[in-house]
């Protein structure tokens, strides 16, 4: 029974440091104004965890909608080992993963997903919908949700707090001109040059 309990510990040992890895991930979507979710990809070796691919989200900057962390990850990771179907890999994400995300691991065959935050609006892991749990489909991956569920949360509310104060804010408030005054920009960065 101590094996068992070892082994568990263990593994959410394993899960946290790679979660913490997808919370890298999701900042740097924060930094290039996406919605903060990371995702990492690794196949597990006798001498530990392989990390294969990384990928945060991107639809804004890439205008492609499908650009979620998970299905950038999946990409990098089928390109880099050459196979579509990936059945020794496993996520680990930030957010709960979209049905279109949620699909697409299982179309690639996914060992495991595990995922920080849960989704209450599009969460297809079992808080809108549970896609893993459809005994008809060919494949069934393993999920684990909840892990640094606080920190992945929390970075989205913080997130999703700062972008509600900047559009609550008088226009110009950003560049530091008073609301409603009228400036001469000439010299400013993107300027006009003078003619």
């Amino acid at each position: 029974m101590s094996a068992v309990l070892d082994d568990a510990a263990a593994q959410r040992q394993r899960d946290e440091a790679l979660m913490r890895l997808a919370l890298d991930q999701a900042q740097n979507a924060w930094l290039v104004g996406e919605v903060p979710v990371g995702a990492v990809i690794v196949r597990q070796r006798p001498e530990g965890p392989q990390i294969v691919a990384t990928g945060y989200n991107r639809p804004i900057t890439t205008h492609d909608p499908t650009a979620h962390a998970e299905v950038v990850a999946l990409r990098h990771a089928a390109t880099l080992l050459a196979n579509y179907r990936l059945p020794d890999c496993e996520l680990y994400v930030t957010l709960e993963p979209c049905a279109m995300c949620a699909m697409a691991l299982m179309h690639a065959r996914f060992k495991r997903v595990v995922f920080g935050a849960p989704d209450p609006k599009t969460g297809a892991a079992g808080s809108v919908v549970d896609l893993f749990a459809q005994p008809r489909l060919n494949h069934h991956t393993a999920v684990v949700g909840g892990v640094l569920a606080d920190a992945c949360g929390a970075l989205l509310r913080e997130f999703f707090a700062e972008r509600r104060a900047r559009a609550r804010r008088p226009a110009g408030a950003d560049a530091g001109i008073p609301a409603g005054e009228a400036v001469e920009l000439e010299g400013w960065p993107g300027a006009e040059p003078p003619r």
